[in-house]
């Protein structure tokens, strides 16, 4: 599986991001949908996250009404100028892969970036962000559908195909639509921790944390025979309240009373992963989780999760996230927050 989180230092306490405006880049023929991901989780008042929660605001890169997918229209806050004050610039989208980007964009996201903000793009907005430059060298991805053309066209960058978002710490990419989600909230979690990102989770009716390396699409969630499937539902369950336990092929098969082909077929159709991809995901989902939150011992997290040594856990651990346990708890503090940068 590629790894698509990095990992960065924290303070030894937490605090909130230096700069909390978010400003979202706005254009004519805006993706509705992408901009709204970012709007639903930066730009709602929270008065319940405290006075250091994101501000938000949007700026046009050309005069409004600027029209959006649906027959929208909108008006932006004001422009450029804005992104020069911003903590976190987000692209939601762009308007094609073959329109061309403004070079007065590309400036303004360069200069960001220089003075230290975050940049990120969702969806096709990756081909502003490689446009401008800021994807030369550095892992990213997009939508799977865009992935030839991005390559293709900037062939500095080094592209991850099928995960859900990959962070570079500075330049952050999403995969496609849904998948920024996925990124605003892992914003969320690095910048205050598990718990609140968990409770804007929630308030959005998600699930609190979708794996980075996690498959963009399934070729089939709904399973064709619904007894096979109607199976598979409760062994995910079992697996996930006992993943302490040994879980071989031959005993996944069993208790989803299939035979062991059947099963790494019924897998692929429903989670994208192979029983053995998914278990190792689930592992580690669980093992982040005990680091974020509790200061149990590594070796009983390695235990608690599955892995049997901590020697285990450090090996999969990097294997994945390219960190190690240990570096991973530092930035999750006591009580739950995270600090970064």
């Amino acid at each position: 599986m590629p790894r698509s989180v990095k990992i960065v230092p924290s303070c030894s306490r937490p605090i909130p991001p230096a700069n909390p405006l978010v400003v979202l880049v706005a254009y004519d023929g805006l993706c509705t949908f992408e901009f709204g991901c970012a709007v639903e989780v930066f730009g709602l008042a929270r008065p319940e996250m405290g006075p250091d929660w994101y501000r938000c605001a949007v700026a046009g890169i050309e005069p409004g009404p600027l029209r959006a997918t649906g027959g929208v229209r909108m008006m932006a806050d004001g422009g450029l100028d804005l992104v020069a004050a911003a903590g976190t610039v987000i692209v939601p989208g762009w308007r094609g892969v073959d329109a061309p980007v403004p070079e007065d964009l590309c400036i303004a996201l360069r200069a960001a970036r220089e003075r230290g903000a975050r940049i990120l793009s969702l969806c096709s907005g990756a081909f502003v962000l490689a446009a401008a430059g800021l994807l030369d060298g550095r892992r990213a991805t997009t939508h799977w559908r865009y992935a030839e053309a991005l390559t293709a066209r900037y062939p500095a960058l080094r592209f991850v195909p099928d995960v859900l978002y990959v962070d570079e710490g500075d330049v952050l990419t999403a995969a496609g639509s849904a998948a920024g989600l996925d990124l605003c909230l892992h914003l969320v979690r690095r910048d205050f921790g598990p718990d609140i990102a968990n409770r804007v989770a929630r308030r959005l009716v998600l699930p609190a944390h979708r794996q980075g390396g996690q498959a963009q699409y399934v070729e089939r969630p709904v399973p064709r025979e619904r007894a096979a499937g109607s199976r598979l539902a409760p062994l995910l369950d079992k697996v996930r309240r006992d993943l302490d336990q040994d879980w071989p092929i031959g005993r996944l098969a069993a208790e989803a009373a299939l035979s062991p082909r059947a099963l790494h077929r019924r897998f692929r159709e429903v989670t994208g992963q192979s029983p053995g991809g998914w278990l190792l995901a689930e592992r580690i989902g669980h093992a982040r989780t005990l680091l974020e939150s509790t200061r149990l011992p590594i070796p009983e997290i390695a235990a608690a999760s599955g892995f049997g040594s901590a020697a285990s856990l450090r090996h999969h651990f990097r294997a994945l996230l390219g960190t190690s346990p240990a570096a991973y708890r530092a930035a999750f503090p006591a009580g739950g927050s995270v600090a970064v940068r």
